[in-house]
């Protein structure tokens, strides 16, 4: 069983500021963006004066971009955050741009031994979002990997529709692990963009480069570490910016090639084609056609041993 928490249960956060102070770990925030100049100074303010001004959680507060073009990098730095650009990052690893991509990327910047991903486009982002996946990790210290999950309304139109957000995990996801991989099924947002984990051990993981980052680790963890060692809790409400289903069918495709990747590996199904990485979709103007090309960048401590044996 995945032991579950809420994150109510880890105040006061004098108490869990404490418990990071007597531990001397070091603990990082990391923000991977793409065109978020609208929403990503409120979270990053937020995070910076609850979580590091007024209680020491935070070390600091790293924003990932792959090259925005609506000056998410300005307001991000004014904002308070340490803010790279992927292409200057290990820039001697050549990998596409994409979510999973500036996350790898980021274990090159990053100080923390804890490292906090939360996505830029929360609506009603609380502090709570980034202190809940804190607190597992001073509960237990054989805690690896902290997943946040949370009712997911769908806006459309100033209207709120219960439980019909997180369409691609309830159509795409959820169905491929209860067929595969029923203990992973057991998380309740899989896909989630806010969790956390140690370093070190996650060093050892490879990621893929697109939207399949979350559940690939998802994969590897349990292959790894084992779900004893994950943990999710329970953020409440969480409102983001909704994407078209246009936009989610091209996500699903990235997402789909990874668990392939990954259920091929736990020999749960064997394909005997490769798979196709052309998204072909209608739209008002015929059909358009995408390449969707999810590829896995191997482990962080992987490029590390190779880098040290190519310099010698």
């Amino acid at each position: 069983m995945i032991r579950e928490f809420q994150y109510k249960d880890f105040l006061p956060l004098s108490t869990l500021a404490h418990k990071k102070a007597a531990s001397k770990t070091s603990i990082s925030l990391v923000i991977p963006t793409f065109n978020e100049a609208a929403n990503v100074a409120s979270i990053i303010t937020k995070a910076r004066q609850e979580l590091m001004e007024n209680v020491c959680l935070l070390d600091e507060i790293v924003v990932m971009d792959s090259c925005s073009t609506d000056g998410t990098d300005i307001v991000a730095k004014e904002a308070g955050a340490l803010v790279y650009n992927v292409n200057d990052v290990a820039i001697e690893h050549k990998v596409p741009l994409g979510k999973g991509s500036a996350l790898w990327k980021s274990q090159f910047v990053v100080k923390g031994d804890i490292i906090i991903c939360v996505d830029a486009d929360i609506k009603n982002f609380g502090s709570q979002f980034i202190y809940g996946l804190i607190g597992p990790f001073f509960n237990d210290p054989e805690v690896v990997f902290a997943k946040a999950y949370y009712n997911r309304p769908l806006l459309l139109d100033h209207h709120s529709y219960d439980n019909y957000g997180g369409r691609v995990t309830e159509i795409l996801v959820r169905p491929l692990l209860a067929a595969f991989m029923p203990d992973l099924a057991m998380l309740h947002q899989p896909l989630s963009g806010e969790y956390a984990f140690r370093r070190i051990p996650v060093q050892s993981i490879p990621f893929s480069s697109g939207y399949g980052v979350e559940i690939g680790m998802l994969f590897d963890i349990e292959r790894i570490f084992g779900l004893d060692r994950v943990v999710q809790v329970d953020m409440g409400v969480r409102f983001h910016r909704n994407r078209t289903v246009l936009e989610l069918g091209k996500m699903s495709l990235g997402i789909l090639q990874t668990m392939i990747r990954k259920l091929e590996r736990e020999k749960a199904i064997s394909l005997h084609v490769p798979i196709n990485q052309i998204m072909r979709t209608m739209t008002q103007y015929g059909i358009e056609e995408t390449e969707i090309k999810e590829i896995e960048i191997p482990a962080f401590s992987a490029m590390q041993k190779i880098a040290k044996s190519e310099a010698l």
